[in-house]
């Protein structure tokens, strides 16, 4: 007898690809909605920011806490009624801001469209140093959880904070300075601030997918063992993980409130540290 084959399967008909057409139509349409989105957002805030007097015109130069997604604190500053002149990136890093000759030049065209403008900045706003320090190169602060040693590289740490990047942020006030001289002929406030506790907790801002940032810690913990599976593991594991973060941002804090007393003791007061 002979043997029965298999029954051929229909093959499955691919879906037509759109036309290009269709696809610049849909790209159109997304970008005008996402522009509808913005405006919207920026009316309501420039609408409250109108109702009173202007505050006057701020220059920023930072990482996100400058440049977030949707909601960020230059924008908060523009609901109060000030003027904001950035050249603020998320992800760029101090050393970057302070040392790349590129980031050194679109700070300076930012003062002179400020000038050109006819205008003067009331204060100058410098953000930076957590991406020098999250992401891939976190874990090298953290010591291996078999280790027997404190979550914390200290020695580590200090040398990152106290050296490189209390170099570029002295730096960076001294870029900040020497522009507004050549340009205003005056020194402006220099705002350094500092940052509050985070939670390694692996999580990003709205789930950090796509565009959103994050996550930023929880991997180079997990990378060096710093992990549970168990939910009472994770708990105390992330207690401990948080701890270390504390000490590594109460570190950061210092070493900027400390170099905004040194630079007044060298006959720099403009300069000012606000502790957040």
């Amino acid at each position: 007898a002979m043997a029965m084959g298999k029954p051929k399967q229909k093959a499955t008909k691919a879906a037509p690809r759109p036309s290009r057409a269709a696809l610049r139509k849909s790209a159109f349409a997304a970008g005008v909605a996402a522009a509808e989105e913005v405006l919207k957002r920026r009316k309501a805030k420039l609408k409250v920011a109108a109702a009173g007097p202007p505050k006057g015109l701020l220059v920023a130069e930072g990482d996100s806490w400058f440049d977030y997604p949707f909601y960020d604190v230059l924008g908060l500053l523009e609901a109060e009624g000030y003027e904001v002149e950035s050249v603020a990136h998320r992800g760029d890093t101090l050393e970057e801001m302070a040392h790349d000759p590129g980031q050194v030049e679109r700070l300076t065209r930012a003062f002179e469209r400020v000038k050109q403008r006819g205008q003067k900045p009331r204060a100058i706003l410098l953000s930076g140093g957590g991406n020098d320090i999250a992401g891939d190169e976190f874990a090298m602060l953290i010591n291996h959880a078999n280790s027997g040693l404190p979550v914390l590289n200290t020695t580590v740490a200090d040398g990152v904070i106290q050296e490189r990047l209390r170099t570029a942020m002295a730096s960076l006030v001294g870029v900040v300075t020497r522009l507004s001289e050549g340009h205003f002929q005056e020194r402006p406030t220099v705002v350094l601030h500092g940052s509050d506790y985070p939670v390694p907790d692996g999580r990003g801002w709205l789930g950090g997918a796509w565009i959103l940032p994050g996550p930023w810690l929880e991997a180079g913990f997990r990378r060096k063992g710093h992990a549970e599976e168990t939910a009472q593991g994770r708990s105390g594991v992330l207690e401990a993980n948080t701890r270390g973060v504390r000490d590594l941002i109460d570190r950061y804090n210092l070493m900027l409130s400390g170099l905004v007393s040194d630079l007044a003791a060298a006959g720099l007061a403009h300069v000012r540290y606000v502790d957040l």
